[in-house]
């Protein structure tokens, strides 16, 4: 099943990268030089905050993107040797000019164009590597018209002349490419920018109304009913959302109509980014989300207007939320994304985690900063998240060779195919909520299958849980001796005590006790997902035989 699924997913890109190369290598770059328009017909609006300090040190040649850290000097920063493919990504996305708008004083401005003066004169004319990548593009794209007032204020006429010149040229490039970019993200990060491009330069109505319906469609095509986006990457949404309500603004601004799909989109979306996040505003570790920008998140929140609580099954995103009395449990209930859009998924399966008013406790380590490969692959391994593991491997594979991984970029090969679900009613004891479901994940490897019981009391102040690994109908026999372990990863705030047969978690003025029917150990864990880099916390750890013990019980209990 892995080998032809790869082979399948290999020529699959090898064509749609031969595909784009035709149509942008080197003898091709003046089909997209044209005139210069004599201005832009709207400025959109950015949601996005930076931080006047970054742009002071970007002023000093010192560019810090990607995990990464550049020195350039007196040079061009668009000279010096990239320290990764990710860092010349981000560089040349110039999406750091949200620091030097929230400076916006006379030297940032200047700063600003002198950076872009750089990149048209070293970078402009080579539609290749990272620069040209059509996420890249697209998000430089957006980046210029979302900042074109800081841009251009006070800027010369000549400077003036070539920036909309280039605004074009890389207009036409994308809409040469869209339908050769990426699927999932990239591909409707450059109809974003296309559709935010025809409203800002002067367009015909019609490039603009098919802009927008490419747009709505495809955002019908990868927002599920629920409102999560087929990745599974609840990150997504923060990301697409930050793009689209500009555009939805814009379109408004300039009397344009709004397309049904990017209203209806917009709808879904709102109430399930509402869905992922935790009491303290962050969102939940999974399949590819990072540290969390609260203060995007707090500004998309504003545009929600349903205000209802969240719903607790987000079906078609496989997520279960469970509340009460302050208590946030979000859990993955679904199978893995399909491979094609699978590149920043995580072997998660049937994980969760848990907070408490504005504290989290369980947590699973989540996606490092961009530009960390070998610290990317550990954190979407299932050892990485608050679920079973069986042998210390994963639930779902990766591809094995590191060429094949670079090439398609790390997606998930087989991986858990069925979810059994089933929904705890209000007759269950103790009137709690919650749900049952298992996986298929380890029927392969080792003829089992992981289920897991999650409970929470009404008030939310005890979360019960149970784990067994059962052997699955009909599976052969394997003479692989298997060792489970089923393991909490601790929020870096929580500090553990072990009395006697339980743990004593202390946390922002509250106190939980964790219990099991086995024995358990506190264990070292990492943090990946954190704004401040990776930080050294604890876990939580149950290892057992599921031969001798095929279930194991265990609780997080409020204690005040």
């Amino acid at each position: 099943m892995e080998k032809p699924l790869i082979a399948v997913l290999t020529l699959s890109e090898a064509w749609r990268r031969l595909r784009r190369r035709l149509r942008t290598g080197p003898i091709h770059y003046l089909r997209f030089v044209g005139g210069a328009p004599e201005r832009l017909n709207v400025v959109p609006p950015s949601l996005r905050t930076g931080d006047p300090i970054t742009a002071e040190a970007i002023y000093g040649g010192r560019f810090h993107l990607a995990g990464k850290l550049v020195e350039a000097g007196q040079d061009s920063i668009f000279r010096v040797a990239s320290p990764s493919e990710c860092f010349e990504a981000e560089l040349n996305g110039f999406s750091w000019l949200n620091h030097h708008a929230a400076a916006g004083d006379a030297l940032a401005r200047q700063n600003a164009r002198s950076l872009i003066e750089d990149w048209l004169r070293l970078r402009a004319h080579r539609l290749s590597g990272p620069a040209y990548k059509p996420e890249v593009s697209a998000r430089r794209l957006i980046a210029w018209l979302s900042h074109a007032d800081l841009i251009l204020d006070g800027a010369s006429y000549d400077f003036y002349r070539r920036f909309l010149k280039s605004l074009m040229a890389q207009t036409r490039f994308l809409r040469s490419v869209a339908a050769e970019a990426p699927d999932g993200l990239p591909r409707l990060m450059v109809r974003m920018a296309l559709a935010l491009a025809t409203l800002c330069l002067p367009m015909p109505a019609g490039r603009t109304k098919a802009a927008a319906q490419n747009l709505a469609a495809e955002l019908d095509r990868q927002i599920l009913p629920d409102g999560g986006h087929v990745s599974r990457n609840p990150e997504a949404l923060a990301i697409i959302l930050a793009e689209l309500l500009p555009i939805r603004e814009t379109l408004i601004g300039q009397g344009q109509p709004v397309p049904k799909g990017i209203y209806s989109a917009i709808d879904r979306m709102l109430p399930a980014l509402r869905f992922f996040r935790h009491a303290d505003g962050s969102l939940a570790l999974f399949n590819g989300t990072g540290p969390s920008e609260l203060q995007l998140l707090a500004a998309l929140m504003r545009f929600d207007e349903t205000l209802g609580d969240p719903i607790s099954h987000a079906r078609h995103s496989g997520y279960h939320r469970l509340t009460g009395g302050g208590t946030v449990v979000i859990a993955d209930t679904g199978c893995p994304p399909p491979a094609a859009l699978s590149h920043n998924a995580h072997a998660g399966t049937l994980a969760f985690e848990l907070s408490s008013e504005m504290a989290r406790i369980v947590v699973n380590c989540g996606r490092p900063t961009v530009g960390q490969p070998e610290l990317k692959r550990l954190g979407r391994s299932t050892a990485a998240h608050s679920t079973v593991t069986l042998n210390d491997r994963s639930s779902s594979r990766f591809a094995a060779h590191s060429n094949l991984d670079r090439f398609l970029g790390s997606p998930l090969v087989p991986g858990p195919t069925t979810i059994a679900l089933e929904e705890l009613g209000d007759d269950h004891a103790a009137r709690t909520s919650g749900f049952r479901a298992s996986h298929n994940g380890y029927e392969r490897d080792f003829g089992v299958l992981h289920s897991r019981m999650l409970a929470l009391s009404p008030d939310g102040g005890r979360l019960e849980g149970r784990d067994a690994v059962r052997p699955a109908r009909r599976a052969k026999v394997r003479g692989e001796p298997i060792t489970a372990a089923a393991r909490f990863h601790l929020h870096p705030s929580v500090s553990v005590e072990t009395i006697g047969g339980f743990a004593r978690l202390s946390l922002r003025g509250q106190v939980w006790r964790f219990t099991a029917d086995q024995p358990f150990s506190v264990e070292d864990s990492i943090l990946f997902a954190d704004s401040a880099g990776t930080r050294r916390t604890l876990q939580l750890v149950i290892a057992f035989d599921p031969v001798l013990t095929p279930e194991i019980s265990w609780s997080f209990e409020r204690e005040h």
